[in-house]
């Protein structure tokens, strides 16, 4: 059935005498003034809402109190404590320096995302009561833009835990979301405020008054993304200019009027030749309303049987005399109700009314993402509406209309999953067509959508038809559905909300936001396989200078400053950290923050970051990271509190710097061993050994074959050609990538990776997230942390490589950098979390915007490529120019990693192949077929056997 625009007297019956124009929404009483005794409770009452140097009036006072005590009734609701008002001791802060997500508007309507930000960012998340709390200041540099400042709000944290507090300074917001509405007051003081801000903003009022317009948004719908909506007939009085003319898409006619009076007979011609045309299908009744911004919660609708010609175009008369500019007046079909065979019988059952509401948020990379569906269901012969029904699932709701079988509802979440998408995505190809001007300001997006659907029948198919999007209502709906398991031990975890994926996507755009303009030095500019950092720093705002060995390399026409010293001698680290820092002073260069991502250059990164006075982790904590053997001798004796110790995952090894170390080496560490370069990279030289003769053919080997920088670029040799034997461990390998701020764990990355070819140690294969039970997964997380903490690794974005054995995690090495290879890039694809921006964060002092639990949104399943094997494939089926080809597709990711095919004793991987998929088994089915097909897979490099560990 029609929903959510509500029946009242006057418009169930003939056409009654009543305004329209009189009548009022539930909230907008002719007073101005909100409802009076409404919200009893037992709340103080005595609390600081007014703002300082902001006196609102007695009406303004009167909103600010009753959404204050709307604010309580929800948290009561909800089983969370009454807010505490510390307004009288102001919070200090560092403005302009950290999160700040604010909301505007009814505390009811954005409970869900209130309470979810005060999990994924506890502290920042704020609701401000009302417009008074909130100022705009110009941005210097930036005409025509404003700052928006918070003096006071309502921050909201872990636990549900809230607070009234004032800030001063003001706190400058970094992400700005409200309630927008088209009558007077509150409506156009938050418009106001949305408009032409330097922050993200989430809508704005010219947006909002496209998506409110039925007529637009239907015709955007079936267009451009697919979705079927009721059939329409539409006549309009100077229309949109965003309208098409004519004929839509079949079902949706628009009718340009010339005039509001002498309709008559183009009115009755139009309607006749609706009424009996083919897009009606089995609709017996039609619906006559209003559309537009102004009529936007009025009660404007009137059913008629399909049949009844004459009372059809009477009441389309009727309501073209109210029309303005770019409204219009719609007649549209009425879907059929549901009616399905009642279980266990041949029988129909009873017709039911089945409206849903589907939330869909903007994920990273402008992506649809379906967050929750909400359903009401009610009887077939009256409307539903918002607010007239008890949410439910929508397997519930299926279930009352006699559907349970799982294949049949599992059609129908898919059909409303890819419906919902489609109309996000439809929306955000409107909103890149528009100017600035039109979205509202530079920043406006839109980044929450809530889609209304009919369930009807079409055909042999339930088929969910798109009535209205809605910026609140169905938000409000799902958070709904989630207050009613708001009991004790009874709530859904927090990143389970419908709001979880909007408020990722609000501390994604706050860090650009605090990002934009930064200036940051970075040493060392890597290779190939860091290309994508030149992309992303001009994507972020960020101003880069490089400090480069290479006076040729192809970044330096890519960055601000470019520097050329040679770093390339690292027992010198101390003395190129004071010259750096003499070049940088000379140069005039105002940093923010200094930052690495390249093994060679992480010890000159501390050393030049406390030259500078920069934050970073400490120069010793680097050295000890950065030499394999150092880390897990001082991890050894970390034996005292709190338990578990760091040395619990320490592994048994010895430093080899002389043929003499190796004889006394074997004789301490247990074999079979492992043999590594102290200060490599990429596991070249790395080598299992079994007995004292293969340690000794294996030192002699590396200290002849790889003895300074020329002999293999890029590993380390800089350090010098140490080695060290490690006891070997059993167990599946594993990385874990850590954001760290002062000593805080803000984000962990599990991934798994598959068997190596034995004696050597170059990855094959890996799957992303791990497919580990989440107490293994909490044991690896919590084990890399503590070796972290145990190295006096405080601030950064670190990669740790553990083994997960019968006995618990066992530590192989720190990489105290953001993780190489395809990393990045997955954790980036699969949970919106950018490890370049949180390490650049990080160097600037300022703590990552990151979320508290972010979710994976599918698997990845890729495998590595050597030259050595696959030069044939790599030449030929496998070429960059068709693995590129087949990235741009989305058939696979590719991440190349080397520039030239070229193989030798001591290589490493030429490229990632990858492949994605809902569940692991689907991933790794489609890689192993890709495989097959490109001739990666081979009797000499199995690729099922490779990714066996991923079952």
């Amino acid at each position: 059935m029609l929903s959510l625009d509500p029946l009242c007297p006057g418009w169930d019956s003939p056409l009654g005498s009543k305004d329209l124009e009189d009548e009022e929404g539930p909230w907008r009483g002719a007073s101005g003034l909100p409802p009076t005794g409404c919200l009893p409770g037992p709340w103080c009452q005595d609390v600081g809402l007014d703002c300082k140097g902001s006196p609102e009036g007695a009406e303004a006072q009167a909103w600010t109190a009753y959404y204050y005590s709307l604010l309580q009734t929800c948290l009561q609701h909800a089983g969370f404590p009454e807010t505490q008002d510390r307004s009288q001791v102001p919070r200090t802060g560092c403005p302009g320096a950290e999160v700040t997500l604010c909301v505007l508007g009814s505390p009811s309507t954005f409970l869900s995302v209130l309470l979810g930000g005060g999990v994924q960012s506890p502290g920042n998340m704020l609701l401000c009561l009302s417009p008074a709390w909130l100022t705009k200041v110009p941005v210097p540099g930036q005409p025509g833009e404003a700052a928006l400042l918070v003096s006071k709000a309502v921050s909201f944290h872990q636990g549900g835990l809230t607070f009234l507090d004032d800030f001063v300074p003001p706190r400058r917001v970094t992400y700005f979301l409200a309630d927008l509405g088209p009558g007077p007051g509150r409506s156009r003081e938050a418009a106001e405020l949305a408009r032409d801000l330097a922050c993200p903003t989430g809508t704005s009022a010219e947006m909002a008054r496209l998506l409110e317009d039925r007529l637009l948004t239907r015709g955007l719908l079936s267009r451009q993304g697919g979705v079927a909506v009721p059939a329409t007939l539409a006549f309009t009085y100077k229309p949109l200019g965003l309208l098409w003319g004519g004929e839509a898409s079949p079902g949706l006619r628009l009718v340009e009027l010339s005039g509001k009076e002498g309709q008559e007979v183009l009115v009755k011609e139009e309607v006749e030749a609706f009424l009996h045309s083919e897009a009606l299908g089995d609709t017996l009744q039609v619906a006559v309303k209003l559309s537009g911004w102004r009529w936007r919660g009025q009660q404007a609708l009137r059913l008629h049987p399909r049949v009844e010609l004459g009372a059809v175009v009477n009441t389309v008369l009727a309501l073209l005399e109210k029309l303005e500019e770019e409204e219009s007046v719609l007649v549209e079909a009425v879907c059929p109700p549901v009616r399905l065979p009642s279980p266990g019988s041949t029988l129909p059952g009873p017709e039911l009314a089945v409206r849903i509401c589907a939330v869909v948020c903007r994920t990273q990379g402008d992506r649809p993402l379906l967050s929750k569906v909400v359903c009401a269901v009610g009887r077939g012969d009256r409307p539903l509406r918002h607010h007239s029904s008890l949410p439910r699932t929508l397997e519930v709701a299926l279930a009352q209309c006699g559907l349970g079988e799982a294949a049949q509802v599992e059609a129908v979440q898919q059909s409303v999953k890819a419906a919902a998408e489609a109309a996000l995505a439809a929306v955000l190809a409107l909103e890149a067509g528009l100017s600035a001007e039109q979205r509202g300001g530079r920043q406006v997006r839109t980044d929450v959508l809530g889609v209304d659907f009919a369930l009807t029948v079409t055909g042999r198919a339930l088929t969910p038809v798109a009535l209205e999007l809605n910026g609140a209502l169905c938000l409000e709906a799902c958070g709904a559905l989630e207050g009613l398991w708001a009991a004790p031990r009874m709530g859904p975890a927090a990143e389970a909300t419908a709001a979880a994926p909007l408020v990722e996507t609000m501390l994604r755009r706050s860090a650009r936001c605090l990002m934009e303009g930064k200036q940051l030095l970075l040493v060392g500019a890597g290779g190939v396989s860091k290309k994508f950092v030149w992309d992303a720093a001009r994507d972020y705002g960020l101003k880069l200078h490089l400090v480069e060995s290479d006076p040729n390399h192809f970044a330096s026409q890519l960055v601000h400053t470019f520097i050329h010293f040679d770093m390339t001698e690292h027992r010198r680290d101390e003395e190129n950290a004071r010259l750096l820092a003499e070049l940088v002073r000379a140069r005039g260069l105002q940093l923010d923050g200094c930052f690495s991502y390249w093994d060679d250059c992480l010890v000159l990164t501390a050393l030049l970051c406390q030259e500078l006075g920069l934050p970073c982790s400490p120069p010793a904590a680097m050295r000890l990271a950065k030499q394999k053997s150092r880390t897990q001798l001082h991890l050894l004796c970390r034996r005292g509190p709190p338990w578990p110790a760091p040395s619990l995952h320490a592994v048994p090894c010895c430093p080899l710097e002389s043929e003499a170390d190796v004889e006394r080496a074997v004789r301490q560490v247990p074999l079979p061993g492992v043999m590594k370069l102290e200060f490599g990279a990429g596991a070249v030289g790395v080598r299992l050994v079994e007995d004292a003769s293969q340690c000794r053919e294996h030192f002699s080997r590396i200290a002849r074959d790889l003895q300074g920088e020329a002999d293999h670029p890029g590993i380390g040799l800089g350090w010098g050609n140490a080695m060290l034997l490690m006891e070997f461990v059993e167990g599946t390998e594993h990385d874990v990538d850590l954001v760290l701020f002062r000593g805080q764990l803000l984000a962990a990355f599990v991934s798994d990776n598959g068997p190596t070819r034995l004696p050597g140690f170059t990855e094959t294969a890996a799957c992303m997230p791990t497919g580990l039970v989440p107490e293994q997964e909490a044991q690896l997380v919590q084990a890399a942390f503590r070796c972290c903490l145990g190295c006096g690794l405080l601030d950064g974005v670190f990669n740790v490589e553990l083994k997960l054995t019968g006995a618990g995690p066992r530590l192989i090495e720190i990489n105290p950098r953001m993780g190489g290879f395809y990393l990045r890039d997955w954790i980036l694809e699969l949970y919106g979390v950018d490890l370049l921006l949180a390490a650049a964060m990080v160097a600037c002092g300022l703590r990552p915007a990151l979320p508290a639990h972010p979710r994976a949104r599918g698997h990845l399943v890729g495998v590595m490529c050597l030259v050595s094997q696959h030069l044939q494939a790599l030449s030929s089926t496998a070429s960059r120019e068709a693995l590129q080809a087949l990235h741009d597709r989305g058939v696979l990711r590719f991440n190349m990693l080397e520039e030239s095919l070229m193989s030798g004793e001591y290589e490493e991987p030429y490229c990632s192949v990858a492949c994605a998929g809902p569940r692991p088994a689907e991933a790794r089915l489609r890689l192993l077929g890709l495989c097959q097909g490109l001739g990666i897979d081979g009797p000499h490099y199995p690729i099922a056997h490779f990714l066996s560990h991923f079952k």
